[in-house]
C-alpha cells in the first residue's frame, strides 16, 4: 500500500454495504439461534432501536465527521501525532492505529461509566431489557456529540490518518453489531474467540443488571484491554442474566421517555424501586480468564 492511500478512506459504499449486510446477517441468526430469551416483541424493540439509531447518525454526521475527517486530513498532511512520526509500513500502521484506537475507546467507555453526567446519556444504551444487533446503534445522540472533543483527541496523539481512522470506524461497527447481537455460537467456538476479541456472551454480561457485572468487559473490537485491566468476567450463566438497568422497567422504554431521560431527576441505577438493592451475582468458581458459562 503506498503512503498516499493512507490519506484517503475507505470507500463510502464499502463501509455501507458491509454494515447492511452484516446487520441483515445477524438479525437473521438471531432469528435461528437465540442465545437469550426475550422480554418484548422484537419488531417493537428493533423498530425503537433503529430510530434512535437514525438521531445517532445524523448526530454523528453533523457533530462529529466535519471536525474529525478534516483532522485526520491535516494529520496526514502535517506528520501530526505519534504513528506518523514512526514513519512505519502503511499496513503496519493502519494495524496499530486500530488497536490504539480501539483501546483509548475502552477508556472512554469507563469514563462513560464512571462519571455521573457522562453515564446520565450512557445509561440510555443500558436500559435495553434485550440485548440485540439494533442495541449496538442505540445511543443518546447526545452522548455522540460528548464524545466528539475526545475523538478529537485520539486522532491528534495517535496520529489517525484518513485511512486508518476509516478502518477503525468500519471495524468498530461491525464487532458492536456481532458483540451486542442475541446469537448463539458454539460454546468451543466463543471460548476461544474471547481471547482475542469481544463476543455476545462476553458483551452479554456487560449488560447485566448486576453492578459488577455491568463494571467488567468494556472492550469494544478487541479483548485484550479487559485482560490488561483484569476487568474481565466470563463466568456468568447466560440464562442467569437480566439485561437492562434496576431503576428502568418497560414503562420507560418509549422513544419520548429514552430522549428525555438524562434530562430528567436522576434516580439510583442500581436499585429496584421500591424493593431495595439489587443482589449481586457470586462467582461460580470456575476461571474466569479462561470459561465462559452457556
Amino acid at each position: 500500500m503506498k503512503q498516499e492511500a493512507l490519506g484517503k478512506e475507505i470507500p463510502g459504499w464499502l463501509t455501507g454495504g458491509l454494515i447492511l449486510g452484516t446487520l441483515v446477517a445477524i438479525l437473521w441468526l438471531e432469528h435461528r439461534s437465540p442465545l437469550r430469551r426475550t422480554c418484548e416483541d422484537k419488531l417493537r424493540h428493533d423498530a425503537r432501536n433503529l430510530a434512535m439509531s437514525a438521531m445517532t447518525a445524523v448526530a454523528v454526521r453533523l457533530g462529529e465527521k466535519p471536525f474529525t475527517t478534516p483532522l485526520a486530513k491535516r494529520v496526514h498532511k502535517s506528520g501530526w501525532g505519534f504513528l506518523p512520526y514512526l514513519n512505519l509500513p502503511p499496513a503496519v500502521e493502519i494495524a496499530l492505529a486500530a488497536a490504539m484506537l480501539d483501546y483509548t475507546l475502552y477508556i472512554w467507555h469507563v469514563l462513560t461509566h464512571r462519571i455521573p453526567f457522562l453515564w446520565r446519556f450512557h445509561r440510555v444504551h443500558h436500559v435495553d431489557l434485550d440485548l440485540s444487533t439494533t442495541t449496538a446503534l442505540r445511543f443518546h445522540f447526545v452522548e455522540m456529540l460528548l464524545s466528539t472533543p475526545f475523538r478529537i483527541a485520539q486522532i491528534i496523539v495517535i496520529g489517525a490518518r484518513p485511512r486508518s481512522l476509516s478502518v477503525w470506524q468500519t471495524l468498530t461497527l461491525l464487532a458492536i453489531l456481532f458483540h451486542h447481537s442475541n446469537v448463539r455460537l458454539p460454546i468451543g467456538m466463543e471460548r476461544w474467540l474471547c481471547r482475542i476479541v469481544v463476543t455476545p456472551r462476553m458483551h452479554g454480561i456487560h449488560h447485566s443488571m448486576v453492578e459488577c457485572e455491568t463494571n467488567s468487559n468494556w472492550g469494544t473490537i478487541l479483548s485484550i484491554p479487559d485482560y490488561l485491566h483484569r476487568t474481565i468476567r466470563l463466568n456468568v450463566r447466560q440464562q442467569a442474566i437480566n439485561i437492562g438497568v434496576p431503576a428502568f422497567d418497560t414503562t420507560e422504554l418509549r422513544l419520548g421517555k429514552l430522549l428525555l431521560m438524562p434530562f430528567r431527576e436522576q434516580r439510583p441505577t442500581w436499585q429496584l424501586d421500591g424493593y431495595g438493592p439489587m443482589p449481586e451475582h457470586r462467582d461460580s468458581g470456575v476461571d474466569r480468564l479462561t470459561v465462559l458459562a452457556n
